[in-house]
């Protein structure tokens, strides 16, 4: 049984960065200041994922405001919104990017936004999250007289383009984000534009890992879908997810399990997800298990958060001991 760990999203600020953005808000701080610590903090928490043992440094993603931001603020075609939007049935808000014209990437402008502190430990080693095709068309306010379809192939093109950049820098993990794949599952011409995408996204990926991730919705649904696109790790948000009932993923691939529920602060047990793990892999028998949270922490204050991604290391040393080998 092979079983690897990361952060599956933005992790919360802390409590110091938090007052310090509103201090700047207010006039009351400096750029320089709080810069200096999303810098420090950003290597806290790499730090914290080096000490649990992740396969994928993050760094925490702190400095993004949403999962759309860096895009929407370089790339062209896009303005951000000035309002504030839900973020799915959360206590947590985002500007929803404003589509006026077909989207075009500007070379060279994400790859600043990734977390440096990430970086700093090579890049190969660090994870680079960015939003799913389908959940990026959906989630923007369309002005370009694009159909929803052709937007979603474009955005996959387009992110395809992207990851060929990023991994000419070194990068070799990419996550995509897609909740509203689980949310709002696509039928039709708008399922066969996500296979599309994700041909795209394939083949830039290729001899690199590649991660989808859902989360607000049950995955079982959409497995049929999900097992179509060409990514190698397919991951599950367990809270909404029966992981029972999962139906098996096509050979070669690996599954994801989000087993830290970031809607709470209560600790799950390690041994009743290493429990789980076991009796998934051994019903499913994926080429790899991977652990993370369901949904992005930053759901939850950065100290309980912190207490609650220990379990990772936790539920991979019981997997590594007898009954299991990761």
């Amino acid at each position: 049984m092979i079983v690897r760990t990361s952060l599956t999203g933005p992790f919360p600020r802390s409590e110091a960065l938090v007052q310090a953005t509103r201090d700047l808000d207010r006039g009351r701080t400096t750029r320089e200041a709080v810069d200096r610590l999303f810098d420090a903090t950003e290597h806290e928490v790499a730090q914290l994922e080096e000490r649990l043992g992740v396969d994928a440094v993050t760094g925490g993603y702190l400095r993004w405001a949403d999962l759309f931001r860096p895009f929407s603020q370089t790339w062209s075609g896009f303005t951000v919104g000035s309002e504030v939007t839900r973020w799915f049935e959360t206590n947590t808000f985002y500007r929803q990017p404003i589509l006026h014209a077909p989207p075009d990437r500007v070379p060279g402008a994400i790859a600043p936004h990734l977390p440096a502190a990430a970086r700093s430990r090579g890049a190969a080693r660090a994870k680079v999250i960015l939003p799913g095709p389908y959940t990026f068309a959906g989630l923007l306010d369309n002005r370009s007289g694009e159909t929803q379809e052709a937007l979603t192939h474009r955005l996959g093109r387009l992110l395809a383009d992207e990851v060929r950049e990023l991994r000419g820098l070194g990068y070799a993990t990419f996550q995509f984000q897609e909740p509203l794949l689980v949310v709002r599952p696509p039928e039709g011409p708008a399922a066969e534009a996500v296979v599309a995408a994700y041909r795209s996204l394939g083949a830039a990926l290729e001899g690199a890992v590649s991660i989808l991730w859902t989360f607000f919705g049950d995955a079982r649904p959409v497995f049929p879908l999900l097992g179509r696109l060409a990514v190698g790790v397919v991951g599950c948000d367990l809270t909404e997810t029966d992981a029972g009932s999962l139906p098996a993923l096509p050979a070669g691939r690996s599954l994801g399990l989000g087993c830290i529920d970031p809607r709470t602060t209560f600790v799950e047990d390690p041994g009743e997800v290493a429990g789980l793990a076991r009796a998934v892999n051994d019903r499913l028998r994926p080429a790899s298990i991977w652990l993370g949270p369901g949904a992005p922490l930053d759901l939850l204050p950065w100290e309980p958060a912190t207490r609650k991604v220990h379990l990772l290391a936790s539920a991979r040393a019981a997997l590594a001991g007898p009954g299991g080998a990761a």
